[in-house]
């Protein structure tokens, strides 16, 4: 598969990048040298391989919950600039 000039100028636009005239012909010919070297993947024979999700198997390590003391009312309420009525105070936002 070839990607032409037009190809490349039209994902450039989409991308918001302007590029010159000069930028187009690097990047079409650095595209279509990428996707011949893709082309040595069709030669390879696939059929006997499983489809996979991820290269390695990954299993979630998750630890067991357990409770654990939290920091009392005046522990936490001693770190606010402004505190009434056990709560901390904020700007009215309306």
């Amino acid at each position: 598969m070839q990607i032409s000039g037009k190809d490349v100028g039209q994902l450039a636009f989409l991308s918001r990048l302007d590029l010159t005239a000069d930028d187009l012909t690097i990047c079409t010919k650095s595209l279509n040298e990428i996707l011949g070297y893709l082309t040595v993947l069709e030669e390879l024979d696939t059929g006997a391989v499983k489809p996979a999700l991820h290269v390695r198997p990954i299993k979630n390590v998750l630890r067991e919950d357990a409770l654990q003391p939290g920091l009392e009312r005046e522990q936490v309420l001693a770190n606010g600039p402004e505190v009434e009525d056990g709560a901390f105070v904020v700007p009215r936002i309306v």
